[in-house]
């Protein structure tokens, strides 16, 4: 696994690292038990504050990806739901809100950013194990 991060982002920190966990333990990069690097150890890699890899990790136990054993580290966890439907599509919701601003200030019209969405959503199932 190899985490970027991306400086001038829009996305904080955090959120850029959580999300690279998220995508390469859905790619079947990372497998269900798999240990994730130390958060020492990748702060030093991605040259960032502890407390940053610290809350990307917190958010992904949260979110029920990862899963921490006491003195041994972070592992990746079995999916499960932690959410309800309701939080889920507030969630969602939250993400498409700012697609579409971004979007609209970028100038593209709806019809283009449903056939990219689209088209990156095939692409990512595509890479997907099992698919």
């Amino acid at each position: 696994m190899q985490i970027r991060i991306v400086a001038g982002s829009n996305a904080a920190l955090y959120k850029q690292i959580a999300d690279q966990i998220s995508r390469s333990i859905a790619a079947g990069e990372l497998q269900v038990g798999q240990m994730l690097p130390s958060v020492r150890q990748l702060a030093r890699e991605l040259v960032i504050n502890p407390n940053t890899v610290a809350k990307a990790y917190a958010d992904l136990v949260q979110a029920g990806i990862v899963e921490t054993q006491a003195a041994k580290g972070f592992f990746v966890s079995k999916r499960r739901q932690v959410y309800t439907k309701t939080e889920r599509l507030r969630r969602l919701d939250e993400s498409i809100q700012s697609l579409i601003n971004q979007s609209l200030t970028l100038g593209f019209s709806a019809d283009e950013v449903l056939d990219r969405v689209r088209e990156l959503f095939g692409k990512v199932l595509r890479s997907l194990p099992d698919s």
